[in-house]
């Protein structure tokens, strides 16, 4: 059997996990359970809520209740794996943690992953306080969201869902280079705003770092919305988009569409107008037969893209350009 410690942590921030909802963050913030870092102490560090601690930590419940926190895996897969790390939450740990899992396809609300058919990994199991909790799961089934519950209130400084990604095989065939990146001859030739962050960090290559690091417009106070246009590498035609708003939590669009144009002149629908979730990476498949060489991406009503890609087979006419490029820049 596979030793779990080669597994990767599906849940793991680095390969774009998401805290998406939790009942109670009080005293620390739900994002820290993700975290790809060892939790850290910083004595003396007060606020106005109490010492800070780095993890996720509920206030005291006077109740018969427990509290909980939803994890959108960043890969997809079996659990074998969980590791809940209570390191440095000696007096203010849980005594007790349940996990379950569930598999919601596409991009789900909290309403609907409150409503999900979620199915237990850990039964209620006793924790230890600052130290690393480790479950044996041995899962077969896959899941897109683990759900843990701690008994009754406390803090947890990690979470880590090892286990074996399961791809969608849908995006796995036939899917062509990144038409729009930066690498490959992509860059953004005109936009309406670029206040916080310009609009060519969301062709940078890998994932976006921090909040910086994509394209961010300022707000508006008006009934317009923002965009940008794309010139792509090469005359091709777009396949699959991701849209990417990782680390825009409070400030990503509410919707976006996309639009092709082989030139600039005539602008066609490519992406109808689709709801965006924050801090969440979107990936969509278009369906065209005409040739692009730009694309336009309208954003609403403003907000920030970290990530935008294009994924897309050149065309005959794009293939000898690009063939006419390279070898008058290498001769």
């Amino acid at each position: 059997m596979t030793d779990w410690n080669q597994l990767p942590d599906l849940a793991s921030r680095r390969l774009g996990g998401g805290v998406v909802a939790a009942n109670d963050e009080f005293f620390a913030e739900r994002e820290n359970l993700i975290k790809p870092t060892r939790p850290e102490y910083r004595p003396h560090t007060f606020t106005n809520k109490g010492q800070e601690y780095d993890g996720w930590e509920t206030r005291r419940r006077r109740d018969d209740g427990h509290d909980w926190a939803v994890v959108r895996l960043g890969i997809a897969g079996t659990v074998h794996t969980a590791i809940v790390d209570t390191t440095h939450f000696k007096g203010n740990y849980p005594p007790h943690c349940a996990i379950d899992g569930a598999a919601v396809e596409g991009y789900p609300d909290t309403h609907e992953l409150l409503a999900a058919d979620w199915e237990p990994l850990i039964e209620k199991s006793p924790l230890t306080g600052d130290s690393q909790n480790t479950f044996s799961i041995g899962g077969t089934r896959r899941h897109t969201h683990v759900r843990l519950r701690i008994f009754p209130d406390g803090g947890v400084a990690r979470l880590r869902v090892h286990g074996t990604p399961v791809p969608d095989p849908q995006w796995l065939g036939d899917i062509p280079f990144d038409l729009a990146a930066l690498a490959n001859g992509g860059t953004v030739v005109e936009c309406s705003d670029w206040f916080f962050s310009p609009p060519n960090n969301m062709l940078q290559p890998g994932e976006s770092l921090v909040m910086s690091d994509g394209w961010e417009t300022a707000r508006r106070r008006d009934d317009g919305h923002d965009w940008a246009v794309i010139r792509l590498a090469a005359q091709a035609t777009p396949r699959v988009l991701e849209i990417d708003t990782t680390h825009y939590k409070g400030n990503a669009p509410g919707s976006v569409e996309v639009s092709a144009g082989d030139g600039e002149a005539t602008w066609r629908p490519l992406l109808a107008r689709t709801d965006l979730r924050p801090d969440t990476s979107h990936r969509f498949r278009v369906s065209t037969d005409e040739p692009a060489t730009h694309l336009r991406l309208d954003i609403y009503p403003d907000g920030g893209i970290a990530r935008f890609r294009a994924y897309g087979r050149p065309t005959e006419t794009g293939m000898a350009g690009l063939v006419a490029n390279w070898h008058a820049a290498t001769r």
